[in-house]
């Protein structure tokens, strides 16, 4: 379990730290950058990566993994993408930080709540409470009475959010092979 386990931290603090660059750029294509960033698309893989370590391991080691993550995320956010000159970059670390780690945590007690249902329901679920939770949490901390269109952000970058979490329901039920319920 400790290689599978550190393999998820990392792979987690990678999705965190892609999506915290990431989500400071608009997507300029197609006048979408009013409403959607291009972290909206890798953010939603840190709720796989919870969701799978909750049903091989339950709710404790989802837990850990998730602060893990939240430590090796946010300090390479700090180090390589935060401009502690910039107001704005610093929100983004400390919404960021926030909004992860809340919902992540909920995340992790929803699926738990709902890991005997069908396959499907738990992470489907948790992903999507998770990914509003997350979304407003990040672009309010982050953005608030900055001029920037926040709440059309995060629109934009739930509507993503949730398009990715189903998708993401494709290798979750492929990976259920390899990570067996507790």
């Amino acid at each position: 379990m400790n290689k599978i386990f550190l393999t998820l931290s990392l792979l987690m603090g990678v999705v965190v730290l892609a999506s915290n660059y990431l989500v400071q750029f608009p997507i300029k294509y197609y006048n979408l950058e009013e409403i959607l960033t291009y972290g909206a698309f890798s953010y939603p893989v840190a709720f796989l990566i919870t969701d799978l370590a909750n049903r091989s391991y339950g709710k404790q080691v989802a837990k850990k993994i998730v602060y893990f993550g939240f430590a090796i995320g946010i300090s390479f956010t700090l180090l390589f993408s935060t401009n502690f000159a910039d107001l704005i970059s610093l929100r983004i670390a400390i919404g960021s930080g926030t909004a992860f780690l809340i919902a992540q945590l909920l995340d992790v007690q929803i699926f738990d709540k709902l890991r005997k249902r069908d396959w499907f329901i738990a992470p489907l679920t948790s992903s999507l409470i998770g990914s509003t939770v997350d979304t407003f949490l990040f672009f309010s901390i982050s953005f608030y009475a900055s001029g920037i269109p926040w709440v059309t952000l995060a629109f934009g970058d739930l509507a993503v959010k949730i398009l990715v979490a189903l998708i993401m329901l494709i290798p979750f039920r492929f990976l259920l092979k390899t990570f067996k319920p507790v």
